[in-house]
């Protein structure tokens, strides 16, 4: 790790009797950082060689290679805080700069604060930025706030009922039943289907006139699950609603279901769109981009099953520098492009 001493601070953080900075705080920080191995360069204030209690040992630490004092006419917080973002660096000092706050973005995320007790200087946790833990979820709701603005219907249940193929099935059945208001009664069709597992056997083929498609939303963790049992699932409803073609099952995962619960997108054949309308471009901060890179796709797939497209959008993720703080997200919805799959 790379550190910038702030050494007027630290020499002044414990002052002697007569009021004075002192030498052996910027000593003890020395030995702190090469106990530790860490590469560093000491910054010194140029009026610090007339303040501090020992000139002498302070003028002989001037001479050092990692030393370097600021030159006349620079304002030392700034010059401090310049070398440190140029190299990637960490502070060391107690110093705020809320001064430069509006120039040099999140400061505490690379302050080292310090404790100086009897002689011996300890290193503080420099303050991370708080990570927004529902940024994915937050991100998808403001995409499909704005496809809702764009005209087009996007699924936005999120209550999640108890996962286990049966219950998929008995849902789907339930839906299409009050969607169509098909004369036979829900009670007498559950009523007649015996264990789920001794029904049907797998689907072999997928049929391409169904008359439905039933979008399965799940957590990334039940998705084996939903998928292991999509055949029996299809027959089931087909069969149970009288159907003369099989529902086609496409399972999804969803950032706004939780393990153990799913949600169904129902539609009609002729509704579900080959592709999505739109790609989406997610600008984010430089906290937030690895991660919701490595979740890009799952951010696709909760929208291309609450919006009913067979392609997922194309998610590219950016990160900008306008967006300092960790959450902070800027979305734009692309017409066309090219479509992952």
């Amino acid at each position: 790790m790379k550190v910038v001493v702030d050494a007027s601070n630290v020499a002044h953080h414990v002052k002697n009797e007569n009021s004075q900075p002192q030498m052996a705080n910027i000593l003890a920080a020395v030995k702190a950082l090469e106990e530790s191995e860490d590469e560093f360069v000491i910054i010194a204030d140029a009026s610090l060689r007339h303040e501090i209690d020992d000139k002498v040992a302070f003028e002989k630490l001037l001479e050092s290679d990692n030393v370097e004092e600021v030159p006349a006419g620079n304002d030392a917080d700034h010059f401090i805080l310049e070398i440190a973002y140029s190299e990637r660096a960490k502070i060391l000092s107690n110093d705020k700069f809320r001064d430069y706050a509006a120039e040099f973005k999140n400061i505490n995320s690379f302050r080292i604060p310090f404790i100086i007790k009897d002689g011996r200087l300890t290193f503080g946790r420099p303050k991370k930025p708080k990570h927004d833990k529902n940024i994915l979820q937050h991100i998808s709701e403001e995409i499909i706030k704005q496809l809702n603005f764009r005209k087009w219907d996007v699924y936005t249940g999120k209550e999640g009922l108890e996962i286990s193929p049966l219950n998929i099935a008995k849902q789907a059945i339930i839906r299409i039943d009050d969607e169509n208001n098909l004369n036979s009664k829900v009670e007498s069709i559950f009523s007649k289907i015996p264990m789920f597992n001794k029904i049907v056997d797998m689907v072999d083929d997928v049929e391409v006139a169904a008359p439905y498609v039933i979008f399965v939303l799940v957590h990334p963790k039940d998705y084996k699950l939903a998928v292991k049992n999509a055949g029996n699932i299809s027959v089931t409803v087909a069969d149970r609603l009288g159907l003369e073609k099989k529902p086609l099952i496409a399972v999804r995962n969803d950032l706004f279901t939780k393990p153990g619960t799913f949600e169904l997108n129902i539609l009609l054949a002729d509704e579900v769109t080959e592709t999505a309308p739109y790609n989406v471009l997610v600008r984010v901060s430089a906290h937030d981009e690895v991660f919701i890179k490595k979740n890009s796709r799952n951010i696709a797939s909760t929208i291309a099953g609450r919006l009913g497209s067979w392609k997922f959008p194309f998610v590219s993720v950016k990160p900008d520098m306008l967006l300092q703080r960790p959450g902070e997200f800027e979305i734009e919805l692309e017409k066309g492009g090219k479509l992952d799959g």
